[in-house]
């Protein structure tokens, strides 16, 4: 049995559907999730990581464990999901651990926990998520007009579902204990660009509207503590060269190029009408 954590979020839901119509048995958590939240044989359980024990009842059974980066206590989460007899980690990190050390402390500690637990591990690295754009959605939905700092600086935003695909390979197949998997799209995008795929994808026009990294500073701060808002502003103003250039990971573990972003907002497009 595979357990899911952060299952109702955008690589969580994708992957909890990969695992299910591949025939695996999966538990899908998130701290508040129903039945109705997953597909049919999925099981669903309620737990918070930031309390390890929360996670015990959903952990029974379970040989491997998808963990996202969540609470202040990765080592007891890990002794949780030991004592459960739990033998394979996959956890999902972030590429800034690699590209810019000592800026993401939280993600740093848990890949460090991960490999000292003496469990199997496979660490992914993720680039931005394609789904960032949903930011967009109520302004594209009430004014079809998008908004982003550094209109012209491109990164290679990665699909979510291709983050889960890896996470799925990771999960069910031997061969990746200790690696560290570092999961980018197949070119660079800018937000200009991204705001025009929105566009091709609803079939109208979007306006994009360049902010000052000052207001888009405001406006992370409502969701992101000030030191998380600048290593972002950071990254999207001044990537380092290896947060510029897509790696092959993606296409090597699944055999398939990665998606392209204009795939993911074709796919998406009704979460912007």
């Amino acid at each position: 049995m595979i357990v899911v954590t952060g299952a109702t979020g955008n690589v969580g839901r994708a992957l909890v559907a990969a695992l299910s119509e591949a025939g695996e048995t999966v538990t899908a958590v998130a701290r508040h999730i129903g039945g109705d939240a997953v597909p049919p044989g999925v099981r669903a359980v309620s737990a918070d990581l930031g309390k390890p024990e929360s996670l015990a009842p959903a952990l029974e059974g379970a040989k491997s464990l998808f963990l996202l980066v969540a609470g202040e206590d990765p080592a007891g989460l890990l002794r949780t999901a030991a004592a459960a007899g739990v033998t394979k980690v996959v956890l999902l990190s972030s590429q800034g651990v690699g590209t810019r050390p000592g800026t993401y402390p939280q993600a740093a500690a848990f890949e460090a926990a991960v490999a000292d637990s003496g469990l199997a591990f496979t660490v992914l690295r993720s680039g931005g998520l394609a789904s960032n754009a949903l930011a967009w959605a109520e302004p594209v939905r009430r004014h079809r007009t998008a908004a982003a700092p550094f209109a012209d600086v491109a990164l290679p935003f990665v699909d979510p579902a291709d983050v889960a695909a890896v996470a799925a390979v990771a999960l069910r197949e031997d061969g990746h204990t200790g690696a560290t998997y570092t999961l980018t799209g197949p070119e660079p995008i800018t937000p200009r660009r991204r705001a025009a795929a929105l566009a091709e994808a609803l079939g109208e026009p979007v306006a994009f509207a360049e902010q000052s990294p000052e207001e888009a500073r405001t406006q992370m701060l409502a969701f992101m503590p000030p030191a998380v808002a600048d290593s972002t502003l950071a990254i999207l103003g001044t990537p380092t060269p290896q947060e510029r250039t897509p790696t092959d990971d993606v296409p090597r573990l699944l055999g398939r190029p990665a998606a392209p972003f204009e795939a993911w907002a074709a796919r998406n497009a009704a979460a912007f009408r």
